[in-house]
């Protein structure tokens, strides 16, 4: 177990990571000019951003309502009536928090058992203290069965790891640190310290969100991070346990975890494109809202991704415009088969 040099730990970085990276950090900046043309735009989109992250993030540990009954305790206030809707409405308040004061909420001892006491996680004598007995990180087989993914840092000793956690944190931090290199290393280990009996993995999720808006992306506000993690469940645990394995004698992988951890948020500033692609093509014919979508998105996009944005556009037409595209010149493949994307060429 060890929290020393983020540096070092990252030292050298993969190149398809890198090149994340750099999308990422342009992404952000062609975001920040359209939002000044859409801002009324974007103000409508971010409580359904909200509730969608209220939603999944509590799905993705099982705790399960309608869009109705979350709309009621996230948005009008409605008063809970099960353990369930109190976990519900306590993210709702949390991230609300995050969204309207960050600086309310810092990575520290004081922040992180605040954000654990307004979730509600488990029983009311947990909340807001740190495990007073040993847990595990528990994941769910294709066939639906528990399983352990690892074991985390016996109870007696999480002061000390948090305390390591949060003075890492701080010396990379201001040392410069590519921050979206430093955050997902600093969420797994998070997750491989496990402080708290239950809501870990949500307070994982409301820090990652209070991480990225401290370092100016604020996409999270608009596009639900936890909306992609719910639909990826089976690779968020296996970059977990990737990431994870051998972490308590220090000779852990980080990677794994930041190439998941990246590839979602890429796909966060890819769904806003898409969005923003369509305005004002109501008029045009299939193929040129096709060619629409693949001009005005920063990143590589797949045929699924395409058709999501599409719904009354068929496969077998963005298929058909993407191969006449290619042929003249006009378009990258970028990988095979399934993880095929595809991007204009620039100039």
């Amino acid at each position: 177990m060890r929290f020393n040099d983020y540096s070092s730990i990252l030292d050298p970085v993969p190149m398809d990571i890198i090149e994340l990276v750099s999308s990422i950090r342009a992404a952000r900046v062609k975001d920040g000019f359209r939002k000044e043309a859409y801002r009324k735009e974007y103000d409508g989109i971010r409580t359904i951003a909200m509730l969608a992250s209220v939603k999944y993030s509590n799905a993705i540990e099982d705790i399960i309502s309608t869009d109705e009954r979350i709309g009621e305790l996230v948005l009008r206030g409605g008063r809970p009536l099960t353990h369930s809707e109190e976990e519900i409405a306590g993210y709702g308040e949390a991230l609300n928090l995050i969204h309207t004061d960050p600086d309310a909420v810092r990575m520290d001892d004081r922040s992180v058992k605040l954000l654990h006491r307004m979730i509600h996680a488990g029983k009311a004598e947990d909340r807001g203290r740190y495990k007073d007995r040993d847990n595990a990180i528990v994941g769910i087989d294709r066939d639906g069965r528990a399983r352990v993914v690892m074991h985390t840092v016996p109870h007696e000793y999480v002061d000390v790891a948090m305390k390591e956690l949060f003075d890492s944190y701080l010396i990379a931090d201001s040392e410069g640190l590519e921050p979206l290199l430093l955050i997902p290393c600093v969420i797994l280990d998070y997750l491989c310290i496990h402080p708290f009996i239950d809501g870990n993995g949500r307070t994982s999720r409301l820090l990652t969100y209070q991480l990225l808006y401290s370092h100016g992306y604020d996409i999270c506000r608009y596009i639900s991070l936890d909306e992609h993690i719910a639909a990826t469940r089976d690779r968020y645990y296996r970059a977990l346990n990737d990431s994870s394995k051998d972490w308590m004698d220090g000779k852990n992988d980080y990677f794994p975890f930041i190439r998941y951890f990246l590839q979602m948020l890429m796909e966060c500033y890819i769904d806003l494109d898409t969005r923003f692609a369509m305005k004002g093509s109501e008029s045009m014919k299939k193929n040129e809202r096709i060619e629409r979508i693949l001009e005005e998105s920063l990143a590589p996009m797949s045929k699924r991704q395409m058709s999501m944005a599409l719904p009354d556009v068929s496969i077998h037409t963005i298929d058909a415009v993407i191969k006449r595209m290619m042929a003249e010149g006009k378009v990258e493949k970028i990988g095979a088969n399934r993880n095929a994307r595809y991007i204009m060429k620039r100039p």
